[in-house]
């Protein structure tokens, strides 16, 4: 009886182990640094819901000077997390990025500007400096800055200034006006001292120029893989699953965040004030692209006159083949 029952066990310990095995690896690189901007993923391997679905998922954190298209071509990451913009730019240039799926829906994306700059308008941007985020994050305000006709070389039209990792060009009025988010530097900017009342802010979607961000990204050649397109279903599912309770348990959310970020350089007022205004962006996305937004970017892109972001309208860039799968669509 000893002897059976042991090798009971055996059987029992060894199916398991080789149930571990079987997990599928992905790993998912990220457009920034870990912060409630990414809280549907993290919350997903937290909560076990990419284990239910036998993925053994690795985020990777991003930064200013990291960016996912190159990373993901270069085969450091399954899939990766990008804003629009950029990814049908790659797409031009020869990367063919897919997006399979976009869990935000709305942007937050906007310039910053200190009133006593005396910008009131985006027709005083003329022989400012502007500073703008770039590896793929230029790409809106470029196109913005077509749209409007204002050069980006100084002179008669705006001075670019290359923005890190902070807001330090405004907090030291070395830039009129900064890039920020609605959920992020902004509130940088606020906690550095400055009133919201000394600030005025210029958001993408009210000037009509707002373009899709932090959808879901893979590589085309991928999708010709039925394993490959099988475990991108699993993984949409598990991430729409976190990022749908990370909206309804925002604070919580915001804590597995801090729990994820190895820098220790996030705090907890700001993540979860973050995560607040994340779930904004995220409401009323099911993480199935609406391809009126996907068209409503595209032209954005296009416009510009001599100098538009894209030069023609991207075919394949996108694919509903998966979250049709993965949310029952």
């Amino acid at each position: 009886m000893k002897v059976k029952l042991l090798s009971v066990l055996v059987v029992l310990f060894g199916s398991l182990a080789i149930s571990a095995q079987a997990a599928d690896k992905v790993t998912l690189q990220l457009k920034w640094v870990t912060q409630a901007q990414f809280a549907g993923y993290y919350v997903a391997l937290d909560k076990g819901f990419y284990e239910e679905e036998n993925l053994d998922v690795e985020i990777n954190a991003g930064g200013p000077d990291i960016a996912p298209p190159q990373v993901i071509a270069g085969g450091g990451a399954d899939v990766i997390i990008e804003w629009m913009p950029s990814a049908l730019a790659s797409r031009e240039k020869g990367l063919p990025l897919v997006n399979i799926a976009q869990p935000f829906k709305s942007s937050g994306m906007m310039l910053t500007c200190l009133k006593e700059s005396g910008v009131t308008s985006p027709a005083d941007f003329p022989g400012r400096t502007l500073g703008v985020w770039f590896f793929g994050n230029e790409y809106p305000f470029l196109s913005w800055m077509s749209q409007l006709g204002i050069s980006t070389d100084g002179g008669d039209g705006v001075t670019v200034l290359k923005q890190g990792f902070n807001v330090d060009p405004l907090l030291q009025k070395q830039a009129d006006c900064i890039s920020t988010m609605t959920y992020n530097e902004y509130w940088q900017v606020v906690d550095a001292g400055i009133s919201p009342d000394d600030l005025i802010t210029f958001k993408y979607e009210d000037q009509g120029v707002a373009t899709l961000e932090d959808g879901i990204y893979v590589l085309e050649d991928s999708l010709n893989d039925p394993a490959f397109v099988d475990k991108m279903v699993r993984f949409v599912r598990a991430s729409m699953k976190g990022w749908k309770y990370a909206e309804e348990n925002p604070d919580e959310a915001a804590e597995i965040v801090l729990d994820n970020d190895a820098t220790g350089a996030q705090t907890e007022v700001h993540q979860k004030r973050m995560m607040g205004e994340i779930a904004k962006l995220t409401a009323g996305s099911n993480g199935t692209l609406d391809p009126a937004d996907y068209e409503r970017t595209v032209a954005t892109l296009l416009a510009g006159g001599s100098d538009p972001v894209i030069t023609a309208a991207p075919e394949g860039a996108w694919t509903h083949a998966i979250t049709d799968e993965a949310l029952g669509n």
